[in-house]
Parts: C-alpha cells; sequence; structure tokens
C-alpha cells in the first residue's frame, strides 16, 4: 500500500495564515492549485509575449507541489518562519526531511518522477516563476480580505507587494499590471 496520495488529500486541512483572523479561511489544497494556475500563466508570459525560454510544465509541476511537506510540518506562519536564520534553517531542514519521507511513500518506479516536482531545481527559471506565484497567491489573499473588510491584512499585503515588485521575470510585472486589478472588482464588475 502505498500513502504519497492520500497524505496529500490531506492538504485540504492544513490551514494558511493561521496567526491571522481571516474573513474565509484558505487551505494549502487551494493555495497549491491558484499558484498552478498564476505559475502557468507567468511561464506563458516569458514564453509568448517575452520570447523567454521556460518549461510550462515544469513550472507548474513546481507550483502545485511546492507546499508538498507542510502535510506533515503544517504551515508555519511567515512571521515565526522568517524571525531569525536558525530557526528559518531548521524549518526548511525539517521540510526537505517531510518532503523525502513523502517520496518514500510512493512505489520505487515512480519516485524519481515525483522528485523532479517535490524537490525542485532551485537555481531554475521555472523555481523562480513558482515561488512569485506563490507570492502573487499569498497577495491575493490579502487583496481577497482587504477588500472584505479586513484590515488584519493590511501590512501583509504592503509587504507582499514590496517583495513581488523585487521579482525580475517580466512576466510578474505583467501579469500585476494587467491581471491583478481584475481581482479588487465586484462580480458584477468582472460581468
Amino acid at each position: 500500500m502505498y500513502k504519497f496520495f492520500a497524505f496529500l488529500d490531506r492538504m485540504k486541512y492544513i490551514k494558511r495564515w493561521s496567526l491571522m483572523r481571516s474573513v474565509r479561511e484558505e487551505n494549502i489544497m487551494e493555495h497549491s492549485q491558484q499558484v498552478g494556475v498564476i505559475a502557468h500563466a507567468l511561464a506563458l508570459i516569458e514564453k509568448r509575449i517575452y520570447h523567454n525560454d521556460v518549461d510550462a510544465e515544469k513550472t507548474v509541476l513546481y507550483a502545485m507541489y511546492h507546499e508538498t511537506g507542510e502535510v506533515i510540518t503544517g504551515d508555519l506562519p511567515t512571521p515565526i518562519k522568517y524571525f531569525n536564520e536558525e530557526i528559518l534553517g531548521a524549518y526548511k531542514d525539517l521540510e526537505k526531511k517531510a518532503e523525502k519521507k513523502l517520496l518514500s511513500m510512493l512505489p520505487e518506479e515512480l519516485k524519481a518522477d515525483y522528485e523532479a516536482a517535490v524537490i525542485p531545481d532551485t537555481d531554475s527559471e521555472e523555481y523562480r516563476l513558482a515561488k512569485a506565484a506563490d507570492k502573487i497567491s499569498a497577495y491575493l489573499k490579502c487583496v481577497e480580505e482587504v477588500k472584505s473588510g479586513n484590515a488584519e491584512f493590511k501590512k501583509a499585503k504592503t509587504a507582499t507587494l514590496k517583495a513581488i515588485k523585487a521579482c525580475e521575470q517580466p512576466s510578474v510585472k505583467y501579469f500585476m499590471e494587467n491581471m491583478v486589478p481584475a481581482y479588487e472588482l465586484t462580480l458584477d464588475e468582472l460581468d
């Protein structure tokens, strides 16, 4: 019996933003799906608009599996995770061990394929795009919360936007300028 997929299915129980009051709770499964959609868009923008050589499928896989280890570790809130280098290092080490533990729950014939997605090439452009998509997803959560009247997310919105603006990929700027403003609209305005 292989337990990898049953563990991943439990991503729906891992809540994000645990230290903050949310108007709508978010779990890491739905977050990963949103990051995958955004990462796909960023990769295609890089390819089609800026003519950069990017593997869109690899970018999506990195995005889809970027929270995999958290099914074992849980989601550590950003202020705690980045409190100091010692905590960050310990958490990253724990995350890697969790990812390896999950990969051990696969048939031998599939491990290499999943390892390539779960433990990404952190020097690749695809990884950088997936990380940018993760930041954009966090920003969109902040937009949603602030739009709903939740001032709890104002500081996170500002800090996340600053981190996004530091991204060097032209697709990130393109997405932020051309796609993100629509997230501020109501359903009637989207019509």
